[in-house]
């Protein structure tokens, strides 16, 4: 269940997702559910989406699923009046997936860094600017590697990216999958100064046993962080959507 959002002034929700490709299983039992996950992101009522493995196109994927979205899942995906960003990091035999943003507010600047660490996985930083309401707003979309090695390097990336691209003065998110716990949050500590610090499990999606997502924070305090559950939301991905309530200092 989402909790109702916080009435007061600077209050922000941002949401981070592996939606999977829009697709749960593997196999012949792979059932479609990128429309259930349209319907949950609407029901979040969120200023900031950050989604990963996030599909352009997928023409085998098309042919199989009768009710596959003709439009591109990021555009399919945000809600009405958003503005929708996204950036491929991989490109396969049938088509080609990456990151996305889905914000309520506009966007002023994007950037992509590729940041894949070997032939066998394509990785990427998905980097905008948006105007909110209090002022310009940095949030980088991250997806790491499922090698620790490669974690390492694709976080000091970051750091590097971080200190060329944004002032250390202005605001702050970074949302993704880490594929790591405390190596994530060991590195926002040394790196951000304001990371968000409690743990709520994502990953698996049937039975959540680990934060493999994280919401990082800077010049915005973090009042709130958890991981929505219930029978729906295991269906949609084998990650759980993440959800941080934050306030602006």
């Amino acid at each position: 269940m989402i909790q109702a959002r916080q009435d007061q002034a600077g209050a922000m929700r941002v949401v981070s997702w592996n939606i999977h490709k829009g697709v749960r299983g593997i196999g012949p039992l792979r059932s479609l559910q990128i429309h259930n996950i349209a319907y949950a992101l609407q029901s979040m009522d969120a200023d900031l989406i950050c989604l990963q493995e996030v599909r352009a196109q997928n023409r085998r994927e098309a042919q199989r699923f009768a009710h596959w979205p003709q439009l591109q899942q990021a555009d399919y995906l945000a809600p009405e009046g958003y503005h929708a960003i996204y950036h491929s990091n991989a490109v396969t035999k049938h088509g080609e997936h990456g990151n996305a943003l889905l914000s309520r507010w506009p966007v002023l600047d994007v950037r992509h860094e590729d940041m894949s660490d070997h032939r066998f996985e394509q990785r990427g930083l998905l980097h905008a600017q948006v105007a909110a309401p209090q002022g310009k707003l940095h949030v980088l979309v991250l997806h790491l590697g499922l090698i620790g090695g490669s974690r390492v390097r694709q976080l000091a990336q970051t750091r590097e990216y971080l200190t060329s691209h944004v002032p250390p003065e202005e605001a702050l998110v970074i949302a993704g999958d880490f594929n790591c716990v405390r190596l994530a949050k060991n590195w926002a500590a040394d790196t951000l100064q304001s990371a968000v610090a409690p743990q709520a499990a994502t990953f698996p999606s049937r039975l959540p046993l680990r934060q493999l997502d994280h919401i990082f924070t800077r010049g915005l305090n973090t009042t709130e962080l958890y991981a929505p559950r219930g029978k729906a939301w295991l269906q949609m991905s084998d990650h759980l959507p993440l959800v941080a309530e934050l306030q602006w200092r």
